[in-house]
């Protein structure tokens, strides 16, 4: 018995043409692409090494500041006298300390108060919405340096400038205006049918404000909470104009105090204290990033 033995033809291989070809596409891709990779590696460089240049030079001791040129690196990279100092000689402990008391209420009474107002002026059925909204946008056109010496009078005449509350009531009146108009877009975003559906059942508006539209606009809280974090976090003006007491200084106004006892700019504590200024900033925009992406496009779509 005699057993067949049938040749399965192996598949054919492209044709060189056909190989040819493909490497020529891809190489096009690439050589379409080594502009676009230059471009951001270049912003890249721009926009990190001020970063590394700042850190680095947290490192170096007064010595290396004044004999070595800018761009040497430190001779110790485990040199952490200036953080030391910046905490202990420089104050910036209780610098911090005050920026936290300062921001967080002034952020929370400007989500809250922003939120509201924007759920009156968006949801509310009422006569005059429209021109107040444009009255409360009007706040935004004030330069905010304008009534500054108007507002120190006013709170010396109150008899509260040797305390935070000047900063915080600033702070929170001139946030609210961008602040509602944020929050009156992203309430026109969405469905009115929700809120009638609610008015339906028996809900007040203030019943449907809690339990409706506060829950709905998280991801948009959390963005402008945000926003409004480093901006009040980062101000120097506003700061320096209402601080009649050095150990009331925020951050921003304590690293202007990093000096010695002869007057002298003390760089490298300086350099710690912005470092880490700049690092906790960085950590807290790391960590949120997405939820912050995702309150900017609440309020794009009408849905």
């Amino acid at each position: 018995m005699t057993t067949a033995i049938i040749d399965t033809p192996s598949p054919d291989l492209p044709p060189r043409a056909t190989r040819a070809s493909t490497r020529s596409r891809r190489a096009r891709r690439i050589a379409r692409r080594i502009p676009v990779w230059i471009i951001v590696t270049l912003v890249l460089v721009i926009v990190l090494y001020p970063q590394v240049w700042l850190i680095l030079g947290s490192l170096k001791t007064p010595t290396e500041f004044f004999t070595n040129p800018t761009w040497a690196l430190p001779e110790n990279f485990f040199n952490f006298n200036n953080y030391v100092d910046a905490f202990t000689r420089g104050n910036v402990a209780i610098n911090y300390r005050n920026s936290i008391l300062v921001t967080l209420p002034s952020v929370a009474l400007i989500i809250f108060f922003g939120v509201a107002a924007g759920y009156a002026l968006e949801v509310m059925i009422w006569k005059g919405r429209r021109a107040t909204l444009l009255f409360v946008l009007a706040g935004i056109m004030v330069p905010g340096q304008m009534i500054l010496v108007p507002l120190f009078i006013a709170y010396f005449r109150l008899g509260i400038t040797d305390s935070l509350v000047p900063m915080i009531i600033t702070y929170t009146v001139m946030g609210l205006p961008l602040t509602t108009f944020l929050m009156a877009a992203y309430f026109r975003s969405v469905p009115r049918e929700i809120f009638e559906a609610a008015t339906v059942d028996g809900a007040s508006p203030l019943r449907s404000f809690f339990v409706i539209g506060l829950p709905l606009m998280r991801n948009s809280m959390l963005t402008i909470g945000l926003i409004q974090f480093f901006s009040v976090f980062n101000d120097l003006l506003i700061a320096l104009t209402f601080t009649t007491n050095r150990n009331l200084a925020t951050i921003q106004v304590g690293l202007l105090s990093l000096r010695d006892e002869y007057g002298t700019q003390q760089y490298g504590p300086l350099f710690a204290a912005i470092s880490i200024n700049v690092i906790v900033l960085l950590i807290i925009f790391a960590f949120l990033n997405k939820k912050i992406m995702a309150g900017l496009a609440a309020g794009s779509l009408k849905g």
